[in-house]
This record gives C-alpha cells, structure tokens and sequence, in this order.
C-alpha cells in the first residue's frame, strides 16, 4: 500500500494514474496539512476511484484541543458523511500528552462509521507503545497510525518504527503507516528494517521535493518496484 499526500485533484489524478493505492487530502501542507475545503474535497473525490482519506485540523498550533475546536471538527466531519464519505485522518491529545480518549468516544459514538487515520499527533505521545494500545481498543474505527516513531522522520525513528510493527501484529491494533522522509532513494533500507505493509509519502515523491511541484512518475515507479 502506497499512500501520497495530495492537496488538489490535479495531484490525485496522477497519482492514481502513477499507481498509488491510497491518498491523503490537506490543505496548507506547509502548515503540516489542515482541513481542505468542501470544493476541493468535492472535486479530489469526483476524480478518482481510490481511496481517499480527509485530512481533519482546524489549525497548525498543536493537537490539544479545546471544546470550540472539536465541534469545528466535527462539523467538518458531518458534512463529509452526508455526502457518503467516512474515510478520514485525524488526531487529538490530552495535555499530559496521552490520547484524548474522551474525543475519540465522542467521535464514534456521533459517527460510528470513521474509518480513521491517527495522524502525527501520535509522534508526540508521552508513551507511544502506551498509545498504541490506547488506540488498538478502537481498531473497529482506527485503521492506521501514521508515525515517524517519535522522531522527526522515518530514518531517525526506524527502531521504534520497527517495535510498533511488531506491537500490532501481537495486538492486532490499527496498521502502522511510517510516514515522513520517505523517498526512492531510502525506502528500500527503511522497509527491510520496519517491514511494514504501507507508507506514506510526501514531497519524496514530487519533482525537486517540493509541493509546489508535481508528482515525479520515475519516483513513484521505483517506489512501486521497490515495495513489489
């Protein structure tokens, strides 16, 4: 499995063309991906037959958030149900920096058909095997984690990378996604020592690494090649 950010139905078109299995929708991805509009979401889905998951954050300034913040959250996340989509990426974290379990009940009681990725917020846990059986109780809902193992990319958390694959096949919890600093150069390495089932890519795949550029089909196939 193979999963590119997106931020437009240009960027998603080729990148199903491309062969990628899955994408993640954001806005403002120089913030760290926020919540896209309805219009763009609207014209990323009507363009492609994969699957898409929609990015859910109403702000660059962490991921503890108050009251005000989750009801714009869930407001976002009603208005994609109504229109048949459950697929989504979203994280939320107490100050203490454990889960915010109390959210995460709220959401799936309101909206019992999420299928969930638990974004980066994840990298900033106290405690991530704590966390991570924290959202294995929700794996009917939470189907990935997207992770860089606590550090700032995928070659520096590869050790823990490499624990929490092992920690979901004990528990059977959600998949785990490595995600950040991944490119055709280092996957090959980085999967012999995570062997996980699917990453996460990002600028790694685009032309000059940069988002302000399109997606680069010799990466994208060498990617593919690579992953088999």
């Amino acid at each position: 499995m193979i999963e590119c950010i997106v931020q437009n139905a240009r960027d998603a078109k080729d990148a199903e063309k491309l062969g990628v299995t899955r994408l993640e929708l954001v806005s403002a991805i120089e913030l760290g991906g926020l919540t896209p509009t309805y219009g763009t979401f609207k014209s990323v889905i009507d363009s492609v037959q994969i699957p898409v998951q929609v990015m859910i954050r109403p702000h660059d300034y962490g991921f503890i958030y108050n009251q005000d913040d989750k009801e714009v959250m869930k407001k976002d996340i009603s208005l994609l149900s109504e229109m048949g989509h459950d697929r989504i990426v979203i994280g939320a974290l107490n100050e203490n920096k454990t889960i915010d379990t109390a959210f995460l009940d709220d959401l799936f009681r309101e909206f019992p058909k999420l299928d969930v990725t638990f974004h980066r917020a994840f990298d900033e846990v106290r405690d991530q095997m704590e966390a991570y059986q924290s959202l294995a109780a929700y794996r009917k809902n939470i189907k990935r984690i997207l992770t860089s193992g606590g550090e700032d990319n995928c070659a520096a958390g590869a050790d823990s990378l490499r624990m929490l694959v092992q920690l979901w096949h004990k528990l059977q919890g959600p998949n785990i996604l490595p995600g950040s600093g991944l490119n055709v150069d280092n996957i090959q390495t980085l999967h012999n020592a995570i062997q996980a089932d699917e990453y996460h890519f990002g600028s790694g795949v685009r032309r000059n690494q940069s988002f302000e550029e399109s997606i680069d089909r010799v990466k994208v196939e060498g990617i593919r090649n690579i992953l088999g």
